[in-house]
């Protein structure tokens, strides 16, 4: 592990394994960089692959406020001691905030995402109009389980019953470790899961190639929002993985990420 220092002063802990090209793996909620060591495995044997906490979680720090420039240029710090660009893979939520860092001038060549967990129909209920701050109030009052309960209905849509169960299951305790950074992706997620169409023109400063990513035996919507996200733009192209859901077997994708980001247009 090494430690990059980001603009405001915050320590964000990384990994890197491998040799060539800069790869940058950024996790989505509750993940830390450990999460992703399977399909960082995979990728250097090709790529220089960075793993990392994003901030608030596992080794890295956290700064008083936060807004979503700040992981913008955490990701930025990443890419600096790569050598100042790279590729970046995103996932779940992780994978809007690289399509934000991007738009926002991020250094990063290729893009891949996977399932960005856009809610963009009435096909199922949208995040409440309070959500981030209800979470926020959890977080402040140290209920770090009711804040993940929270997550688990109202964001990924499980019934309450099945939520009340998994709090006896042996990952809960990871979950809760991370869950003070709930807030942080509900406003990387923004309006995104409003029931509404994605907004054309967010994303129209992504100009270089982007991968979109997602299985077709998972929840309805996330297929949906990963078509809607690739028809923004001639330069995002749709990949579907059969069979996969929102956690996807690192064999499967590691080989459409090395075709991509070895110069594939589409995978």
């Amino acid at each position: 592990m090494d430690k990059v220092f980001s603009a405001d002063g915050t320590a964000i802990a990384y990994e890197q394994q491998g040799s060539g090209p800069a790869v940058v793996l950024v996790g989505g909620a509750f993940m830390t960089r450990g999460d992703s060591a399977g399909l960082a495995g995979l990728l250097a044997e090709r790529f220089t692959v960075v793993t990392y906490d994003r901030r608030g979680r596992g080794d890295s720090g956290d700064g008083p406020e936060y807004d979503v420039q700040r992981e913008v240029e955490d990701l930025d710090a990443l890419i600096g001691s790569v050598g100042g660009e790279a590729m970046v893979f995103g996932m779940s939520s992780g994978a809007v905030l690289a399509l934000e860092a991007v738009a926002r001038g991020s250094a990063v060549s290729r893009l891949a995402v996977y399932e960005p967990p856009f809610i963009t129909d009435d096909s199922r209920p949208p995040l409440p109009a309070d959500y981030v701050a209800r979470l926020t109030d959890l977080v402040r009052q140290g209920a770090y389980g009711d804040a993940v309960a929270y997550f688990m209905t109202a964001a990924v849509g499980l019934p309450a019953e099945a939520v009340a169960g998994m709090r006896q299951a042996p990952f809960w305790g990871g979950m809760e470790a991370t869950a003070r950074t709930l807030p942080y992706d509900g406003q990387v997620m923004g309006d995104t899961m409003s029931g509404r169409p994605l907004p054309a023109d967010r994303w129209r400063s992504v100009t270089g190639p982007v991968l979109v990513g997602s299985g077709d035996a998972g929840a309805p919507q996330m297929l949906r929002g990963a078509r809607e996200l690739a028809a923004l733009a001639d330069n995002f192209a749709l990949h579907v993985f059969p069979g996969q859901e929102h956690t996807i077997a690192p064999d499967l994708l590691a080989p459409v990420l090395t075709g991509f980001f070895g110069g594939g247009e589409r995978a």
